[in-house]
């Protein structure tokens, strides 16, 4: 099994992470999904990664039908608007992998798609976007996949290691996916969320106590979730040392941008799953409800 063409469904801060890599490997096999106003602007202004002016490849969702491997890296509020594209793009042998770093867009492309069609995955870059130009840390671990109901490596996941070694994209295959994917979003939980509140740098978290309790006591209540739906998450009391003091997570960036968080993808669906098996998690539904007046803040609706 070869990957000979992908597609990427969304060219923001997380999805410029593979566009000069699939480009050059791929060349016109791999293009961006976009179409209208963004498909132009795209086409007239590119992107500049890491400084570097890019252009990409654009195409329609109908010109990338039947691609062996298609990249969903969209924000989470827009999975919905994808998912008739995706459909329509989807072949029997195509691939599907998210980028999200929440724990159930799988589930919402499975609806649409197949759960057959999907690889689980995650990412692991720090990354800023402004405008169409987008920075990431050329260091970062990247994209973490596996199969979701083996762990063993599968043809498909060969092939994208493949794939993405020959473009010098950073990855790792795991054989503990979902275990990984809650260890993260337990890490997204506790690190992304209170900053965003407070409006303070990733320091605070060591300097402060009390900021350090509130990540505490929304990591616990994801650990909590987590088990009850069998996956062991685990604490991780070296995180420290290999953050920048200064740095603000995507959640405090899209604050301090004036843009919608991703809220729902952390707070929104931990709620939803500690409904779902009884737990009650009071620390998240603040969190939740603080980030939503911020936004509305931002909005105008209040002062």
């Amino acid at each position: 099994m070869e990957i000979r063409t992908a597609a990427l469904i969304g060219a923001g801060a997380v999805g410029a992470f593979f566009i000069r890599g699939l480009s050059g490997t791929l060349g016109d096999n791999f293009c961006v999904i976009a179409d209208g106003e963004r498909a132009a602007r795209l086409r007239e202004h590119g992107l500049v990664i890491n400084g570097e002016q890019v252009f990409p490849n654009v195409c329609s969702p109908e010109e990338a039908a039947g691609a062996d491997l298609i990249l969903v890296a969209t924000k989470y509020s827009g999975l919905p608007e994808v998912l008739k594209d995706l459909q329509h793009m989807t072949a029997p042998h195509t691939t599907v992998v998210s980028t999200l770093n929440g724990v159930d867009s799988e589930e919402i492309l499975a609806e649409a798609v197949g759960a057959q069609h999907l690889l689980h995955a995650y990412m692991i870059i720090a990354s800023q976007r402004v405008g169409n130009r987008i920075d990431y840390n050329l260091d970062a671990p990247g994209l973490i996949y596996g199969e979701k109901d083996t762990p063993e490596e599968t043809p498909r996941t060969r092939a994208l290691g493949r794939l993405l070694e020959k473009a010098g994209i950073s990855h790792r295959f795991t054989s503990e996916i979902q275990r990984e994917q809650w260890q993260k979003f337990a890490l997204n939980m506790g690190n992304n969320l209170p900053q965003a509140i407070l409006n303070v740098g990733y320091e605070a978290y060591v300097d402060s106590e009390h900021v350090r309790f509130i990540h505490d006591r929304l990591f616990d209540e994801t650990i909590r979730v987590a088990a009850a739906y069998g996956i062991k998450v685990v604490y991780d009391e070296n995180r420290h040392g290999r953050v920048r003091p200064e740095a603000r997570f995507s959640t405090l960036q899209d604050i301090d941008a004036g843009r919608r968080t991703e809220i729902d993808m952390f707070a929104g669906v931990l709620m939803k799953k500690a409904a779902e098996a009884g737990i009650e998690v009071p620390y998240t539904a603040f969190t939740y409800h603080a980030i939503r007046a911020l936004e509305e803040k931002n909005e105008g609706k209040i002062r």
